[in-house]
């Protein structure tokens, strides 16, 4: 066929040759509008669209800057709280050296047979930790103090935003109030910071603390860097063993370890439930809460925190039940609070270095017997209750000790429980009136005086120069004419007493009197043998404790031996204390105290008679009734009771035999239940035909320092 120029090309597969590039086609031209190209970066962002983006544009802008200023900002503050932090955390010391760091150390004190009934100072238990404490007990804590403490790095934000919160809706400051701390920052804060105790800037160690827990914006920021770089330092499981270790618990209980021996008296390791929740909840407010001053609000307390371990899932709703049908209870010896009088007077007469200002825990054996205590607390409340007029101010004071000067109780006021109080037995300095008659009887026997020596009872006359005669009179106001001496101490007679203190010679009386431990300023003139001079409770017993036991000295002590917590190498002893040199003879004491048992028998001590047993004893009351006392003994125990007020009142209607005489036997009887009667040792004398009539015509006595004595005794009542 003709016209193949008109044929087309066939359409065939392109060849592909080996090595060589395939021909490019060349591109299809594109029709329709061109495209613009997309702006990129910062452009793109800033460009507005249409007429909202106009209109937000603006505020873009000024977020984007915030943002950016923020970002930067936050990274340096990262970088500046991660210097510091990681600066405190390369001063952390190893976390044994800041378990325990108290300025003073403690003192426990045991009765005679070793059982525990007070502390003084800070009470450290020994080093416990946060795997070593009852798990309640560490479920306890958590659950009240920080439940989020195992997830945050030191500092809670959500917390410290919602104590803000709640301060400023109650009206305070931001910062005044509701802390919103952690563990962690109670923890730095237990720690000062940081800042060790300097005696050179704080006066005190409580100064020191309350320094400490100032709060102010630039210690919280401190405080925030100190906790962070704890967290940085430590582990968790270390700074929740500081915080058991230092927080404070009342009654100068540091830590959970001294708080649970010290209100339980078991371990913190043994504590159950409602034992864990009670510590715990101290930590609120350790001295308002502490079980010792008022076990309901601790129970109150505690049975939040249950709740609050219930909820975190600590307890199972049996647990919680069951700890709140039987609430955490004290020991017996915390509950009892036994000796609170006694133990200020051993730590006052004990050495400083070792007591008031020690620096080691130190434990020092007593001769307190708890139960003699609890059996004069008793008595003293029974009296006050039954035999004294609702709201009278009166005071009263007793102090039981043994023949050798052993203190095994002693109460100085109606105030039971009081710590640091004013100690009436040890403290006050009171005229001792007719309790102090004894002694000058004491210097007639030793001199050979029969007991049945007779003396005048009858008005007798002294002059005083520059003042009128002073002519005393006996307390029923009679005159009896001769009397034997037994019968003249038997009825606290007045006028026999100071005839025989004349015949027998003042000095050689007041050297007796010295001898026995009544060491005051003992007037000069013939008032002495009324007892005008001055006393204490605890020299008086002590004399008496000194004719007991045969006539010689007795130095009352309370303090048996002395060691450093885990060391049971004794530091110090009661050498030196108990029984010291003969004062008057044996014959002499031995025929006192059987005079001393006619005064219970048969004269002004009846009210203090105990059947079956022997007791030897005298009453004493002085000018215008101002102090009463009842001093007796028998076999084993001596007993000094003293009654009056702080103020000088004279007491209406009481005298040493009536309520002090009460309150010993009451006291006796309770110390001497179910035990058998133990004899006296007495001589009872022969009767025979008296020597002769002691008799005092009165004279001129020049000694001007007496005068003042004298006018007292003028203007009241006679001794009895």
């Amino acid at each position: 066929m003709s016209g193949n120029d008109n044929r087309r090309t066939p359409l065939v597969a392109d060849k592909r040759y080996t090595g060589r590039a395939a021909p490019k086609k060349a591109a299809p031209k594109k029709t329709g509008p061109k495209r613009t190209t997309k702006p990129r970066g910062r452009a793109a962002r800033s460009a507005p669209r249409g007429l909202v983006g106009w209109i937000l544009w603006p505020f873009r802008l000024i977020l984007g800057a915030i943002w950016a200023i923020t970002w930067r900002v936050g990274l340096f503050a990262t970088v500046v709280v991660g210097g510091i932090s990681f600066y405190f955390a390369s001063q952390m010391p190893p976390i044994e050296q800041i378990i325990d760091q108290r300025a003073r150390g403690s003192v426990t004190m045991a009765d005679f047979t070793g059982d525990v009934f007070a502390w003084r100072g800070d009470q450290f238990g020994g080093m416990v930790t946060a795997r070593t404490v009852s798990p309640h007990l560490h479920n306890a804590v958590i659950a009240t103090e920080d439940r989020r403490f195992y997830g945050h790095f030191g500092i809670s934000p959500r917390g410290i935003a919602s104590a803000v919160r709640i301060n400023m809706a109650a009206g305070r400051h931001p910062l005044s109030g509701n802390g919103g701390s952690t563990i962690t920052q109670q923890t730095a804060k237990l720690l000062c910071l940081g800042v060790p105790y300097d005696a050179s800037v704080w006066e005190t160690e409580a100064a020191y603390e309350a320094d400490c827990r100032r709060t102010t914006l630039a210690r919280k920021a401190r405080e925030a860097f100190y906790a962070v770089g704890m967290e940085i330092a430590y582990t968790k499981e270390e700074i929740l063993t500081v915080y058991l270790n230092r927080a404070y618990l009342g009654a100068g209980s540091r830590g959970f370890e001294a708080a649970a021996q010290r209100y339980f008296g078991i371990s913190s390791a043994e504590v159950n439930p409602a034992q864990a929740a009670m510590l715990a909840g101290l930590l609120q407010a350790p001295s308002t809460l502490a079980p010792t001053a008022n076990i309901e609000r601790s129970r109150a307390r505690a049975a939040v925190v249950v709740g609050l371990m219930r909820n975190e899932g600590y307890l199972t709703d049996a647990q919680a039940n069951d700890a709140l049908a039987n609430p955490a209870a004290l020991s017996r010896a915390a509950e009892a609070r036994s000796g609170g009088f006694f133990a200020d007077w051993v730590m006052e007469s004990g050495p400083e270095f070792f007591t008031r200002n020690t620096t080691e825990d130190v434990i020092i054996r007593t001769t307190l017997d708890q139960r003699i205590q609890s059996a004069a607390e008793q008595a003293l409340v029974s009296v006050f209750e039954n035999q004294v007029a609702e709201g009278s101010d009166a005071q009263a004071a007793i102090v039981v000790m043994s023949a050798d000067g052993a203190v095994r109780a002693m109460v100085g006021g109606r105030n039971l429980r009081a710590t640091g109080a004013f100690n009436r037995a040890t403290q006050a300095l009171r005229q001792s009136g007719s309790a102090f008659k004894p002694f000058i009887f004491a210097a007639a026997l030793d001199l050979g005086v029969s007991p049945y020596a007779m003396v005048n009872d009858e008005r007798t006359c002294w002059r005083v120069r520059g003042s009128p005669e002073w002519c005393p009179e006996n307390y029923d106001r009679t005159f009896k004419g001769p009397v034997t001496l037994v019968q003249a101490l038997a009825e606290s007679r007045n006028v026999p007493t100071i005839v025989l203190s004349e015949d027998v010679g003042r000095e050689f009386v007041r050297n007796v009197a010295n001898g026995f431990g009544l060491q005051g300023d003992l007037a000069v003139g013939p008032a002495l043998a009324l007892g005008v001079s001055e006393s204490t409770l605890l020299n008086m017993t002590g004399a008496y404790a000194g004719i007991l036991n045969g006539g010689s000295q007795v130095t009352p002590y309370g303090l048996l031996d002395l060691r450093i917590q885990g060391d049971n190498a004794v530091l110090m002893d009661s050498q030196g204390a108990g029984i010291g040199n003969r004062i008057i003879s044996e014959t002499a004491a031995r025929e006192l105290t059987w005079m001393m048992t006619r005064v219970v028998e048969e004269g002004t001590g009846r009210r203090a008679r105990i059947p079956g047993w022997e007791i030897a004893g005298k009453t004493g009351t002085t000018n215008s009734a101002r102090d009463a006392w009842f001093i007796g003994f028998t076999g084993d125990y001596v007993t000094g009771v003293w009654m009056g007020y702080d103020n000088n009142t004279p007491l209406r209607g009481v005298t040493g035999g009536g309520l002090p005489a009460e309150i010993w036997r009451e006291t006796m009887v309770r110390v001497l239940e179910g035990r058998t009667p133990t004899p006296l040792p007495l001589i009872a004398p022969q009767f025979g035909s008296p020597a002769g009539v002691l008799q005092s015509q009165g004279g001129e006595v020049v000694d001007d320092d007496i005068i003042q004595l004298l006018d007292l005794l003028m203007t009241g009542e006679a001794t009895n």
